[in-house]
């Protein structure tokens, strides 16, 4: 069997991938293929992504959109919708705002803020499912899927080499993992670090085994602003409009698909520590780890069977 590994950077990202099969390598430039069509869909920072046609009708008329997207959009509305949620797939002219993260980032006044916190409610995404189209209320808003897009799309690729047949694959999008695995080998699972959030790169606290999984770290420790002698990171709480205020460093969630763990990560940070771990407890297919900015790790209870 062949083994196939590439790193690329697409989506602002880098991206590392890795396919054992006897077609390997026809397998991998399929995937970088989908790979670049993704990043053109998805992307919130693409002047031409499918995605930005719909922000630019804000306020002006609806957008019939690629089945994919529209499936997104409607999966992160109702995750954004969901009560005592901080996900909110329309937080868009906020991250514009700020840009932690890149060259131009700032800090708006609180002014600025108050007025952008308008156009940032979820519900004012108005969805038609007969006609796959999607209109934005307001002008000036904007749906950012930065918080979901990574998750979906690993669940994209690793659905397609399962329908070519391929055993084993590694995706790593910047950070979000998914191992598949169908060989059935008793010890055949992926081990995936989990960093230490207050020490460098590839420092790792623990090591969770996947197989046919996947692995989504969230965290405040790796894109910052320092502004005026005060650091920034680049998690937004969507109620005030600055940066989350929590005690929690990193938040893990390991789940069947990519997506999932995107969604509680976000859903879920902001939270105090052990609210995050008992919101964990009480949903079914997910199970995660909290490392707080002192060092502290709380697992779930599934987690912690495996400690």
């Amino acid at each position: 069997m062949k083994q196939e590994k590439i790193t690329v950077r697409l989506m602002g990202t880098v991206i590392d991938l890795l396919i054992e099969d006897d077609g390997a390598e026809e397998r991998m430039d399929e995937v970088v293929k989908q790979l670049k069509i993704y990043e053109h869909r998805f992307s919130a920072n693409s002047a031409n992504s499918e995605l930005m046609a719909i922000n630019k009708q804000a306020g002006i008329k609806a957008v019939r959109v690629h089945p994919e997207l529209f499936e997104l959009i409607r999966m992160g509305k109702a995750h954004s919708c969901a009560s005592g949620s901080h996900l909110n797939i329309a937080i868009g002219p906020l991250v514009q705002t700020w840009r932690i993260g890149f060259s131009d980032a700032r800090v708006p006044s609180d002014d600025e803020i108050k007025q952008l916190l308008r156009l940032t409610d979820p519900q004012d995404i108005i969805l038609d499912e007969e006609n796959q189209t999607v209109f934005l209320k307001q002008k000036g808003m904007l749906i950012d899927l930065g918080s979901l897009a990574k998750g979906y799309i690993a669940d994209l690729i690793i659905k397609y080499l399962k329908s070519k047949g391929v055993k084993r694959a590694l995706v790593n999008l910047g950070g979000n993992i998914i191992g598949l695995n169908t060989a059935h080998f008793k010890e055949d699972y992926w081990k995936i670090g989990i960093q230490n959030p207050v020490l460098p790169r590839d420092h790792y606290v623990t090591v969770l085994k996947i197989s046919n999984q996947s692995v989504v770290t969230s965290g405040i420790y790796e894109r910052h602003l320092e502004k005026d002698g005060k650091s920034y990171h680049h998690i937004l709480d969507p109620e005030t409009g600055y940066p989350i205020t929590t005690d929690v460093a990193s938040l893990t969630i390991q789940s069947n698909n990519s997506v999932d763990g995107e969604i509680w990560t976000t859903r879920l940070y902001g939270k105090q520590s052990d609210d995050i771990v008992s919101c964990i407890d009480q949903e079914a297919g997910i199970e995660g780890l909290v490392i707080t900015k002192d060092g502290h790790i709380t697992y779930s209870h599934g987690l912690k069977k495996d400690k």
